[in-house]
């Protein structure tokens, strides 16, 4: 390869970049991933009105690349008022409408109104979304994985966790989701072994 290219590490499927710092192979596949992959991925965060964006974004993901829904997070925050759970959950059919003809967004109506009844669900918990979702993380301490072919695609945890979600009247959020969630919120810590980046005592209130 030329100075400068990413080379791949076919044992641990880190990619190590032009500055030197091994990503997991995903992360340093587009400038975008790569911001996202060493400044969000995997970090804890905490905060109601921040989870419940995630939850939402990782919903309207079913189907498409997460980097289409990345492109277009700017446009879903205006959109969807920066997903302030009291203010979505007041979204009626008007809104609807106006999220439906909103471009910069995707325009699939069973995933906005989820995005609202998961609003509408989320006022409804007296602990509050994020203390009900970190209930279900699991011990930390897990090794990380050495490859992605060791990195499941849902756990006994995100089924449980999907059940409870259902149960408490969420939408669009099944065990794949539900995981695909853990470990974009620092639930679960699923970069590679080896990848720069530090997840531990790097948490975020939203």
């Amino acid at each position: 390869m030329s100075e400068g290219s990413p080379s791949l590490d076919a044992v641990t499927e880190l990619v190590i970049g032009a500055d030197g710092l091994a990503r997991c192979g995903w992360g340093a596949s587009t400038p975008d991933y790569a911001v996202y992959h060493d400044t969000e991925w995997g970090r804890p965060l905490h905060g109601d009105d921040a989870l419940y964006e995630r939850m939402t974004l990782e919903a309207f993901q079913s189907g498409l690349s997460w980097l289409t829904i990345l492109r277009k997070r700017p446009a879903f925050r205006a959109a969807f008022a920066d997903f302030r759970i009291d203010t979505v959950a007041g979204f009626g059919e008007s809104e609807v409408t106006r999220l439906l003809a909103d471009a910069g967004i995707v325009r699939n109506r069973a995933k906005i109104e989820a995005a609202i009844a998961n609003a509408r669900a989320a006022q409804e918990l007296p602990e509050g979304l994020s203390a009900l979702l970190w209930s279900f993380a699991p011990p930390p301490g897990r090794a990380r994985p050495a490859s992605v072919t060791a990195v499941p695609a849902l756990t006994d945890a995100s089924t449980a966790l999907a059940k409870a979600l259902k149960k408490r009247g969420f939408r669009f959020v099944g065990p794949t989701t539900a995981y695909a969630l853990m470990q974009a919120t620092g639930m679960v810590d699923d970069h590679l072994a080896g990848c720069h980046v530090v997840t531990s005592g790097a948490g975020v209130m939203g």
